[in-house]
């Protein structure tokens, strides 16, 4: 299984008011998390956006351990779970000090752009 680590500083703005890092602040986390590790492989969603298909979440889950706070530096861990014809299965999990905060998975359809089922494409694939 291939993962990719992202280093993540929390902002004072992605805090709550008791300085918690706010629930609502964890999907774009895992989303920089994915966004990333397609990167750091050759990929890029902007392009694959621009041919047609798009990535949709289809289902997030995620499981808060203990809280992250305003400055703490984070490492994200993101990995591919699974790789269907036309879904994709991601694995995230939150660290501080190796610490886990924060375990969550993803489902994520290829669709075009009318909202249609599409097959991942096959260099997607090999990509990963």
């Amino acid at each position: 299984m291939q993962e990719h680590q992202l280093e993540i500083r929390v902002r004072y703005s992605e805090t709550d008011a008791m300085g918690f890092l706010h629930h609502g602040n964890y999907a774009s986390y895992f989303e920089m998390g994915r966004t990333e590790f397609l990167r750091a492989q050759g990929g890029n969603y902007r392009k694959m956006e621009e041919s047609g298909l798009l990535f949709v979440v289809s289902r997030l889950t995620t499981h808060y351990i203990a809280p992250a706070r305003y400055d703490d530096l984070l490492v994200l861990t993101t990995r591919i779970k699974k790789i269907g014809m036309a879904k994709l299965e991601h694995e995230y999990e939150i660290h501080r000090d190796g610490e886990l905060l924060t375990r969550a998975e993803s489902v994520l359809a290829c669709v075009d752009r009318n909202g249609k089922i599409q097959r991942i494409p096959e260099e997607f694939v090999k990509r990963n």
